[in-house]
C-alpha cells in the first residue's frame, strides 16, 4: 500500500488454513500484478499449482516463507519455487537474530532491484557482493551519484547478521526439533474428534513454526479452552491474528476505481476459522518440558471431554 498497490485478499483452504489457489484465480483481473501466498505456520502452499496459475497470467510470485524455513511441497523447499522467497529473522522463528529477514532469488536483475530497496537506492549495489566494489577515487568523487531510486534503508546491522548466520549452520537441527514437537502434539490429540490439526498433505513437510489446531465443538470456546489448558499447567498459546482486513487499520477502506472494500465477507472461511485456532508453541529447546507440555494437552482434553454443560455455561 506504500507503493500504490492495494491488496487484494483470496480465501483459505480449510483444512490447510493456506491460501487457496482456486480463490485466487477467482480474484485475477487485468490490474493485477503478483501473487503472495503465505506458508502459513510452517506448512509450504500449494505452490505448483500457484505457478501454474501465475505464470498463465504474466504474473510475478513472491513466496512469504516468514514461518517456513525447509518445508518443502514434493521436495521442493518453500521459498525456491517462486521468483522471490522471503524469511523473517524475528525472534520467534526457526533461527533467529532479533528481527529482519532474508530475501532469496535467482534472477539477478530482481537481486538487485531488491538490494537497491532495501538500502537507500546506492548505485553501487548489484546482484552479488563481489559487483558492488568499486575505486575510492569514483567513490569519493564530487561528482559521484550515489542514490539511483528513493529507496528506505532496511540494512541488517552486522552484528545481526553474524548472528544470523551461526543459525544457519544449526537449521536443520532446529527445524528437526519442532517438527519433533510437533509429532508429541499428535498423540496428544489423536483420539479428539474436536481438536483438528492442521492438514499437511502428502508430499509436503511443514517445519511448525506453531502446531495449529482448530476448535470444533459448539461447547467448548477458544478461552474455555485456554483457561483449562493453563490451569493444567500449559504455556500460554497464542490466537491467529485477526484477518488482515477487518483489523482497524484497514477495515472500511475503499478503492472505488477497482470495486473493492475491505469489510466482513470477502473470505468467509478464513474469517470463520480464525477465531478457532489454537497455536501452540514449538520452539523448546529441552525435549522433556515439550513432552510436559504434551502431556498437558493431553489432559486438557480429557477434563473437557467430561464437561457436561449448555453452550451458555461454557462460553
Amino acid at each position: 500500500m506504500y507503493l500504490g498497490a492495494i491488496p487484494v485478499f483470496a480465501d483459505v483452504d480449510p483444512e490447510t488454513f493456506n491460501i487457496d489457489p482456486n480463490k485466487i484465480e477467482e480474484k485475477i483481473t487485468s490490474r493485477t500484478k503478483a501473487v503472495i501466498p503465505v506458508a502459513l505456520y510452517g506448512l509450504p502452499p500449494d505452490m505448483e499449482t500457484i505457478m501454474k496459475i501465475a505464470r498463465s497470467h504474466n504474473l510475478f510470485v513472491l513466496e512469504d516463507t516468514a514461518e517456513c524455513f525447509l518445508g518443502t511441497q514434493n521436495g521442493k523447499i518453500s521459498g525456491t519455487i517462486g521468483d522471490m522467497g522471503s524469511f523473517s529473522l524475528e525472534r520467534s522463528k526457526h533461527i533467529t537474530c532479533g528481527d529482519g529477514g532474508i530475501i532469496i532469488t535467482n534472477n539477478a536483475e530482481l537481486a538487485e532491484k531488491a538490494r537497491k530497496f532495501s538500502i537507500l537506492g546506492f548505485s553501487t549495489l548489484k546482484a552479488t557482493r563481489r559487483d558492488s566494489k568499486i575505486s575510492k577515487d569514483i567513490l569519493q568523487n564530487p561528482d559521484f551519484s550515489r542514490h539511483l531510486v528513493a529507496s528506505p534503508n532496511y540494512s541488517l546491522p552486522e552484528l545481526c547478521a553474524a548472528a544470523a548466520l551461526a543459525q544457519v549452520e544449526r537449521l536443520e537441527e532446529f527445524v528437526e526439533k519442532r517438527i519433533q514437537i510437533a509429532q508429541l502434539y499428535d498423540t496428544a490429540v489423536q483420539n479428539c474428534n474436536w481438536l483438528i490439526p492442521q492438514k499437511t498433505p502428502d508430499g509436503y513437510v511443514n517445519s511448525y513454526w506453531t502446531y495449529a489446531l482448530k476448535i470444533e465443538n459448539r461447547v467448548i470456546s477458544w478461552q474455555h479452552f485456554r483457561k483449562a489448558f493453563l490451569e493444567e499447567g500449559g504455556d500460554g498459546f497464542y490466537a491467529a491474528s485477526k484477518i488482515n482486513y477487518l483489523e482497524p487499520a484497514l477495515l472500511g477502506m475503499k478503492f472505488p476505481n477497482n470495486h473493492i472494500e475491505y469489510k466482513k465477507g470477502l473470505c468467509p472461511i478464513a474469517e470463520e476459522i480464525q477465531p478457532k485456532l489454537i497455536l501452540l508453541k514449538t520452539n523448546y529447546m529441552d525435549m522433556k518440558y515439550a513432552e510436559k507440555q504434551a502431556s498437558v494437552l493431553k489432559r486438557t482434553i480429557t477434563e473437557l471431554n467430561k464437561v457436561d454443560c449448555s453452550i451458555d455455561k461454557c462460553v
